[in-house]
C-alpha cells in the first residue's frame, strides 16, 4: 500500500491524496460504505460501484461468525466471494465486542466472547488470531483488534485501554509481519476515550510502531457531537502527515464537512444504508423521511441537483407511494440516493481541496 499527499491546504489542515491498494487506487478523502456481512445491504456489489463508491468495509466479527473465514478463503478470498473487485478494508471486529459487554471477557491474551447468534457458543479474538481470519478474508486494509470504551468511562477504565491496544498492537504487528503477508496493510488504532491526554500517549505509542495507517477509534459511542469533533481535530494533528488517517463509524454529511478539515482521509459509516431503511434520505438541509405528507404530490427529485439514479429518475410522489406500500424498491432507491449523495459530497470536498478552498 502506498499513500501520496498530492495537496495540502493552506487554508486548513485537509489534504487531498491517493491511496494506493492491490484492488485499485483511492483517491481521498473518501467516504466507505459499510457492508458488514460482505454485502451493501440492499445493492448489489455492480450497483455500489455505478455510485462511484471506491472502497467499501466489511466486519471481522459477523464474518467469522457466518459464514466462517474458512470457507471464503476457499471461495478465494472476500472480494471473489461477494463479486467486488475495488478495495476492501475489513473493521477487526474490536468495536462489536465492545457492544456486546455482555456476552465478553477481556484479558491481556485477547477477548473471548459467546456469539450474539446464539449466545451459547464461545469464541476468543486475540490479536494475531484477527491478524489470520483478515488474511483469510482478504482484505486489502486490515485493522488491529482494540479495546473500545465507552463514552462516559473513567480515566481509568479508558487508560486500561489504551494499555492493552498498544500491546494488542504490538502483537498484530509482530504477527502481520511473521506471516510475510503481501497485498494487505494493517492499521493501528488510538484509543483514549474522550481524554486529550491519553489519546496523546495512545498516538505516540502507535506511531512509534510504525503502521502504514492510523485510525480514530472510539468515536459514535453515543458522545455528544462537540466531543466528537473535539477528540477527531486534536488526534488527528498526532499522526503523521505522510500516513492516512481513519476516522472510524463517522459518516453524516455534517462530520465529514467538519473532520475533513482536521485532515482526516477516511470516514465509514452505516448510517447510507440503515437511514433508507428507515424512509430517510439526505439533503442539504439535513435528513427527510420520505413518507412525509408534504411529498405525496411532489413529482420533483429527492434532491434537485442529484445526479443519482433515484434522482434522475423518479419523483418523491413515486417513492413515497413504494415506502408507504412497503416495496423494497423503495429502500433500494433511498439507499442509492444516500450513498451517491456522500460519495458526490466527498469529491466536492476533494475539488475543494485542490482549489484551495476548504
Amino acid at each position: 500500500m502506498k499513500f501520496t499527499v498530492i495537496k495540502q491546504s493552506t487554508k486548513s489542515r485537509a489534504r487531498a491524496g491517493i491511496l494506493e491498494t492491490a484492488h485499485g487506487i483511492i483517491e481521498t478523502p473518501v467516504f466507505m460504505p459499510v457492508g458488514t456481512l460482505g454485502t451493501i445491504k440492499s445493492l448489489t456489489p455492480a450497483l455500489v460501484a455505478e455510485q462511484e463508491a471506491q472502497i467499501i468495509l466489511a466486519n471481522t466479527y459477523h464474518l467469522f461468525l457466518r459464514p466462517g473465514s474458512d470457507l471464503i478463503a476457499k471461495a478465494g478470498g472476500l472480494h471473489k466471494f461477494m463479486n467486488w473487485n475495488k478495495p476492501i478494508l475489513t473493521d477487526s471486529g474490536g468495536f462489536q465486542v465492545f457492544s456486546l459487554s455482555k456476552l465478553r471477557k477481556i484479558s491481556d491474551d485477547g477477548v473471548e466472547f459467546q456469539s450474539h447468534l446464539d449466545g451459547g457458543v464461545k469464541h476468543k479474538f486475540t490479536p494475531e488470531l484477527v491478524v489470520d481470519i483478515q488474511r483469510q478474508l482478504g482484505s486489502d486494509i486490515m485493522m488491529q483488534l482494540d479495546v473500545c470504551v465507552k463514552y462516559d468511562c473513567t480515566k481509568k477504565e479508558a487508560s486500561d485501554a489504551v494499555d492493552m491496544t498498544t500491546a494488542w498492537a504490538k502483537r498484530s504487528k509482530e504477527h502481520f509481519n511473521l506471516q510475510n503477508i503481501t497485498g494487505q496493510a494493517l492499521f493501528g488504532i488510538v484509543q483514549g476515550g474522550m481524554f486529550e491526554d491519553l489519546r496523546q500517549r495512545s498516538a505516540e505509542e502507535l506511531v512509534a510502531l510504525d503502521f502504514p495507517g492510523y485510525a480514530i477509534g472510539g468515536v459514535s459511542v453515543g458522545e455528544p457531537e462537540a466531543d466528537l469533533y473535539r477528540i477527531a481535530e486534536s488526534t488527528a494533528k498526532l499522526l503523521p502527515e505522510e500516513k492516512p488517517r481513519y476516522l472510524m463509524g463517522v459518516g453524516m454529511p455534517e462530520n465529514l464537512l467538519t473532520c475533513v478539515p482536521y485532515g482526516v482521509d477516511m470516514f465509514d459509516a452505516v448510517l447510507p444504508t440503515r437511514l433508507a431503511r428507515h424512509n430517510t434520505f439526505f439533503t442539504p438541509a439535513g435528513t427527510e423521511s420520505i413518507l412525509n405528507a408534504k411529498y405525496t404530490e411532489d413529482f420533483s427529485p429527492l434532491v434537485a441537483d442529484c445526479d443519482c439514479y433515484a434522482c434522475r429518475n423518479f419523483s418523491c410522489a413515486y417513492i413515497r407511494h413504494l415506502a408507504r406500500s412497503k416495496e423494497i424498491l423503495a429502500i433500494v432507491l433511498l439507499t442509492i440516493h444516500n450513498i451517491r449523495y456522500l460519495v458526490n459530497l466527498m469529491h466536492g470536498l476533494r475539488r475543494k481541496i485542490l482549489e484551495d478552498k476548504v
